[in-house]
């Protein structure tokens, strides 16, 4: 097996306003695993709020090469339990176990969902997001989308703003990305019409000193993004959170996200397939998971102008799944 990487930088089609910041590109690193003629692909992307630094995965790339190249072709999950022998960080360790899920599939000649009996006949709509701005620009935004499905940035609570969003006949949902206060998300949940957002994404800053005062049997959907990193958080957050957000580079790939998807079913949780701002690479890996899913967050891919990929596409929020061996990404 070869592994190679690059570091790509990604234009966006216009300035992506969050309560972290305001962005113009993203860089992401792009992992191929080659063995047989075939190649698998894996991505993850530069995110400064979660202190993500590409040059130092190329450092680490460069030290486990050897070990990953000399590995055996096995089922992606002991090729998972290797990796996490190495100690890697989750957005790396994401990005190389969706790379070996897209070459083993394609070294079998089956597809994500065949290797693991996935029904894809039912697939949620992706949302398109909506980034901070004036409440009446968000609004103009909306009304001027062919998509269904919304999910609107703010940087602080806006009782203005939340009124006129929810008077729109539209499908919408709301991050505000930690910028809530505690008593502004008390006021939410015993809102009746709050209701009407299909769900509220991250209201607080991350930790279970500011979440713990949300009430998940309340008006509002609370989603849980920062979070929910991971499967171990779960039942901490079962009585405050209805929702979460299953992001591959969160919980460490494909692998440890079935396992997280499988467990919050059972606990109750809805779920959603989420992404950060990435390539075809990214969403084709994510989109995998939409079948399981609740609610799909997969438009990273349609805010670029330079993508390098083929694979799925996201359009006006259909998922076109490309069902092809492993997760039918190409490059090139």
């Amino acid at each position: 097996m070869v592994v190679k990487w690059q570091i790509v930088t990604f234009n966006l089609k216009e300035t992506f306003a969050i309560a972290y910041g305001n962005y113009s590109f993203r860089e992401a690193l792009i992992v191929s695993l080659e063995a047989h003629g075939k190649k698998g692909f894996g991505e993850c992307t530069a995110i400064d709020y979660y202190h993500i630094n590409l040059s130092d995965f190329e450092l680490i790339l460069k030290r486990i090469q050897t070990q990953i190249e000399q590995h055996k072709i096995v089922h992606p999950n002991d090729f998972y339990a290797f990796l996490s022998t190495l100690e890697l960080p989750s957005f790396l360790r994401s990005a190389l176990d969706c790379a070996y899920w897209d070459l083993f599939g394609k070294l079998e000649r089956q597809s994500f969902f065949e290797l693991n009996n996935i029904n894809y006949s039912q697939l949620p709509q992706s949302s398109i997001t909506i980034s901070v701005d004036s409440v009446e620009n968000q609004i103009k935004k909306i009304n001027q989308s062919a998509w269904s499905k919304f999910k609107v940035k703010c940087n602080h609570f806006d009782q203005d703003a939340v009124t006129k969003l929810l008077q729109l006949d539209q499908s919408l949902a709301l991050d505000s990305n930690g910028s809530f206060t505690a008593a502004e998300c008390l006021s939410l949940e015993n809102y009746e019409m709050i209701s009407k957002f299909t769900y509220l994404e991250q209201p607080m800053k991350p930790g279970s000193e500011h979440f713990k005062v949300l009430h998940a049997d309340h008006y509002a959907n609370w989603m849980a993004d920062e979070d929910c990193q991971d499967i171990s958080v779960l039942k901490e957050l079962q009585p405050h959170y209805k929702s979460i957000n299953v992001k591959l580079v969160k919980c460490g790939g494909l692998t440890p996200a079935l396992e997280l998807i499988a467990k919050a079913r059972k606990l109750g949780f809805k779920i959603m397939i989420g992404c950060m701002t990435e390539s075809t690479v990214g969403i084709s890996a994510g989109a995998v998971l939409a079948p399981l899913c609740d609610y799909a967050d997969l438009d990273g891919a349609n805010l670029i102008s330079n993508d390098i990929a083929k694979g799925t596409e996201i359009v006006n929020g259909t998922i076109h799944l490309r069902e092809k061996p492993g997760l039918g990404i190409k490059i090139g």
